[in-house]
């Protein structure tokens, strides 16, 4: 039956919130997990700590043109369990995919299985709670888990993201049911990468790029930037032969450890950025030592491939706890064809 409260979603009746979950399971509107059922009084929570109407237009999806409600995206922030107050940041994500840039009809749909990396940064990552130091990629912090996990379910939903259907994935990879992260800005001299990426300082926002499975690397054994770089260079290096050669965002993530060390020979993130700018390149020829010969032989086995188009490609992250020597890659899902977005929270 219909909504009396002027939702325009359908109202079903359940027995209680064990048969709500089991009806969405049947249906295929989740991502297998269990869910917060979306009741009317819940969605109008959502939608009054976002100051928004039911029927405001977040976003358009720019492929298939579909209108993206707020109605919408509060049933999706709700049923991954956020709390009213996300659902801020969750509008400036969702705003963020629909930037042409991004291209999310194609990261969705593609075989090579991406998911959106979601980097929050400002005020509201403290006023959230989120986590930004111990297992900083993974669970510690119902913020990170549902705003990520609540993109995830829109896309189910709204955009019919469904395995199978319009997500062709051949494997995907965990971050596929969340990957959202919060930069630690407390325990660093770097500027956050919302200011670097032209927010102004002070102002919460998110970034919001197209990724594979990130890569974890270890490097305690030199107090040497450059030669810590290099760990990380390697890394973007062998997914440009074992998975794409395209140019384009590339994110690595710092931990505490190895920013201390940048931190005590005066690099900033620019210093960081130009260096593996410099070091993430390859040559068609190195193909051949990843099984991949009859694809070198095609053209000038001299010819140099770069990871980054510019330095400013580079997305350098601040996360992670205060001990042990590791840092994450995180590739990018199709090069250029999709880019990294920023966007001001409730701008």
């Amino acid at each position: 039956m219909n909504s009396t409260s002027g939702l325009a979603s359908a109202v079903l009746e359940v027995e209680d919130a064990f048969e709500a979950n089991e009806l969405f399971q049947r249906n295929g509107w989740t991502d297998g997990l269990p869910v917060v059922p979306p009741t009317e009084a819940g969605v109008a929570r959502f939608l009054a700590a976002a100051a928004l109407n039911a029927r405001d237009i977040i976003g358009v999806e720019p492929v298939r043109r579909r209108r993206i409600t707020a109605e919408k995206l509060s049933i999706a922030a709700l049923m991954a369990g956020c709390l009213p107050e996300y659902m801020p940041v969750v509008v400036a994500i969702i705003k963020s995919l629909c930037q042409p840039q991004y291209g999310l009809h194609g990261s969705t749909a593609s075989t090579g299985g991406s998911a959106p990396f979601i980097v929050v940064n400002g005020p509201v990552r403290l006023s959230l709670g989120m986590n930004t130091t111990h297992n900083a990629l993974a669970n510690a912090s119902r913020a990170n888990a549902s705003i990520g996990r609540s993109v995830r379910l829109f896309l189910i939903n709204v955009l019919g993201g469904v395995p199978g259907q319009l997500d062709r994935s051949t494997l995907g990879h965990p971050g596929k049911f969340t990957f959202c992260v919060a930069e630690d800005e407390e325990d660093t001299r770097w500027l956050p990468l919302s200011v670097e990426r032209g927010v102004a300082a002070g102002t919460s926002a998110v970034t919001v790029m197209a990724v594979e499975s990130p890569h974890q690397i270890m490097n305690e054994w030199t107090h040497d930037p450059k030669e810590i770089l290099e760990t990380y260079a390697a890394a973007i290096r062998c997914n440009m032969l074992t998975y794409s050669i395209w140019e384009g965002n590339y994110a690595i993530v710092i931990s505490r450890q190895h920013r201390d060390i940048f931190a005590g020979a005066g690099w900033s993130k620019q210093n960081v950025r130009e260096y593996v700018f410099e070091s993430a390149r390859v040559k068609r020829g190195d193909w051949r030592s990843v099984g991949k010969s009859a694809v070198a032989a095609r053209k000038d086995e001299q010819q140099v491939y770069r990871a980054l188009r510019s330095p400013e490609d580079l997305l350098v992250i601040a996360a992670g706890g205060p001990a042990g020597g590791f840092g994450v890659i995180v590739p990018p899902w199709y090069g250029k064809k999709s880019l990294a977005v920023t966007t001001a929270i409730g701008v």
